[in-house]
């Protein structure tokens, strides 16, 4: 309830929070529901059967109605202003496709743990620069921040093998500069029943989608290649700026590049691929435009 609570306290107000259920077993339901009936800015949707935390993110993006988009996990809060800040550095720079704030991490009472200095590179104009970034260190939770609908609508869905956010964000950043709003108002908590606990790769790809049950770490490994490379081949970028993305590529991979995909780091610090866990599968996606999303 505190992470719907802090959406609908937002000073922005001009946006839809569509709430995909995916088929919780708990009071869930019966919560978001009566928030539905106080809020009219709520459309509320239940999945079914648990499709699986980056399957139910796709289908969260596949209701989006309007220019800007945003996902939000069930149990992180975000500042009153973090929307109103987003919303209008996009509203302002055309060639931004991403705009987020600044991120802690909080323990299961809120407290702040960790505030994370963001270092990467994703506002240069090179996406060249940009891609480099993105390869040599983790970002912290790009991917919630706030989007344009059309760019996330023209790459590749989120996958659902282990860190599958990492080339999904390579992709985004191809279209254009990310914008670091330099306040913090983003806070993700850190607690025991977080998906991205998961021991194995398997483990994370099953949290994911439970379609991945029983897959084992060599294929879901080369699909994370397979799709970095992808990434590249489709970038609207020149011809030399993929093969200077292709050298960078092929020299992490050969390098230490794998060295964490082979491996859990359960540290709270560790930000990449972050996932809610489906023990409480309330996904949030907010959008903004000319009319209430």
């Amino acid at each position: 309830m505190e992470a719907l609570d802090s959406l609908l306290g937002q000073t922005f107000t001009d946006f839809e929070l569509v709430i995909s259920d995916n088929h919780s077993t708990d009071r869930t339901e019966e919560i978001c529901r009566e928030y539905a009936a106080r809020d009219q800015r709520i459309r509320y949707l239940r999945q079914p059967r648990n499709i699986g935390c980056n399957p139910n993110h796709n289908f969260l993006l596949g209701e989006a109605r309007t220019p800007y988009f945003k996902w939000a996990a069930h149990d992180d809060l975000y500042g009153p202003e973090l929307l109103a800040l987003c919303v209008a550095v996009l509203d302002e720079q055309p060639d931004v496709v991403l705009s987020h704030v600044d991120k802690a991490i909080i323990d299961e009472e809120g407290k702040v743990v960790h505030k994370f200095d963001y270092l990467l590179d994703t506002g240069s104009p090179d996406p060249v620069a940009r891609f480099r970034s993105l390869l040599i260190a983790d970002g912290p939770d790009d991917e919630y921040g706030v989007m344009r609908t059309q760019v996330l609508r023209s790459i590749r869905p989120k996958g659902s093998y282990h860190h599958a956010a990492r080339p999904f964000m390579s992709e985004i950043a191809f279209r254009g500069r990310f914008h670091q709003v330099r306040e913090l108002l983003y806070f993700r908590r850190d607690h025991a029943g977080r998906g991205d606990r998961r021991a194995t790769i398997p483990a994370l790809s099953t949290n994911l989608d439970p379609n991945r049950a029983g897959q084992g770490t060599p294929r879901l490994v080369a699909e994370y290649v397979y799709r970095y490379f992808e990434a590249v081949a489709r970038a609207p970028i020149s011809r030399s700026q993929k093969l200077a993305c292709y050298r960078l590529l092929v020299g992490r991979l050969s390098g230490s590049g794998f060295h964490r995909a082979r491996s859990r780091n359960s540290d709270p610090n560790w930000s990449a691929g972050q996932l809610a866990t489906t023990d409480l599968p309330v996904s949030a996606g907010t959008t903004r435009g000319d009319t209430t999303s």
